[in-house]
């Protein structure tokens, strides 16, 4: 059985590590196949903003939780666990390798480790969603950092939705701590960990760079395209770093400049939390992304464990 997260900050190169480790496995004569564990990539033409592989650059390597998601649907880690998983046992059953690759770091630890999600309540989230246009995250935010710190200090403040969720938690559960992960989480299943790390000025060069090649790669066109398919609508889709920005230049409500530098910092950002959130995979083979040779003693490594 084997199981290996390669987990990193958005610009770590994820992806491309994934690929040459399953081509190690495919020489030691074993077959690796990639389980998605990007949150964004799980929708259906959102590609260029989400940086997703196309299949003509998979390498042949068979990839899971990809596309599987209207932009309409709600993504939420609880039902990405319950597929994610299926796809694992299966890969496992057919004794190959499963690489589970993504820098969501509650969709990669709702996999790896033994976490039970608590249940939703329509009339409390209701009624919590309702506070929320009504009042913004911010007040939300600071109710949630009375109730429980420790969770609100782990939350976006502007990130409504996990407010909204960590506040719908507390109140169905009765229990601050009932929003987090345990500190110490028992696994799901044997696994590794593999966290790929880049020093921060580089990454920021790197991701600065990407979302201008974003835009000229046709992000705002894309973010059109998926308007008549209901992308305004989505609950968690139009609010995608990168999608929000080129809606609101389709909209005329941001300048390409502003879109841009907006998605810049918001990526920038978000890459922190990442980099805070993978610190706590204290177990993880960590190696420098842009370090060569540590990547690939790290490849031969893994792929001779079994």
């Amino acid at each position: 059985m084997t199981i290996i997260a390669i987990v990193g900050a958005t610009g770590t190169g994820k992806s491309d590590f994934a690929l040459d480790l399953a081509a190690e496995f495919d020489r030691a004569g074993r077959a690796a196949e990639v389980v998605n564990a990007d949150a964004m990539q799980l929708y259906r033409g959102m590609d260029i903003g989400t940086a997703k592989l196309p299949p003509d650059e998979r390498r042949g390597v068979p990839h899971h939780m990809l596309d599987v998601l209207d932009v309409t649907e709600e993504a939420s880690a609880a039902a990405y666990q319950v597929a994610a998983r299926a796809a694992i046992d299966d890969i496992l059953d057919r004794d190959g390798v499963a690489l589970l690759v993504g820098g969501s770091g509650l969709y990669v630890s709702s996999v790896i480790h033994d976490f039970r999600f608590p249940g939703t309540d329509a009339a409390i989230r209701a009624r919590l969603e309702a506070e929320l246009a009504e009042q913004g995250p911010g007040l939300l935010h600071a109710r949630l950092r009375a109730l429980d710190a420790e969770t609100a200090a782990s939350v976006d403040p502007q990130n409504g939705r996990r407010v909204v969720r960590a506040l719908e938690v507390i109140e169905l559960t009765g229990e601050p701590n009932a929003a987090r992960l345990p500190e110490e989480p028992i696994a799901w299943r044997p696994h590794r960990v593999v966290h790929l790390r880049s020093d921060r000025t580089s990454l920021v060069e790197r991701l600065d760079r990407r979302v201008e090649t974003m835009w000229e790669a046709g992000l705002v066109e894309e973010a059109r395209q998926l308007i008549p398919r209901g992308i305004e609508r989505g609950i968690t889709a139009r609010k995608a770093i990168g999608y929000a920005q080129a809606l609101a230049e389709l909209q005329g409500r941001m300048s390409r400049g502003d879109a841009i530098a907006e998605t810049q910092q918001l990526t920038r950002t978000y890459a922190r939390r990442q980099v805070s959130w993978f610190k706590r995979y204290r177990d993880a083979a960590t190696i420098d992304a842009a370090d060569g040779s540590s990547r690939r003693a790290e490849l031969a490594r893994q792929a001779a464990i079994d």
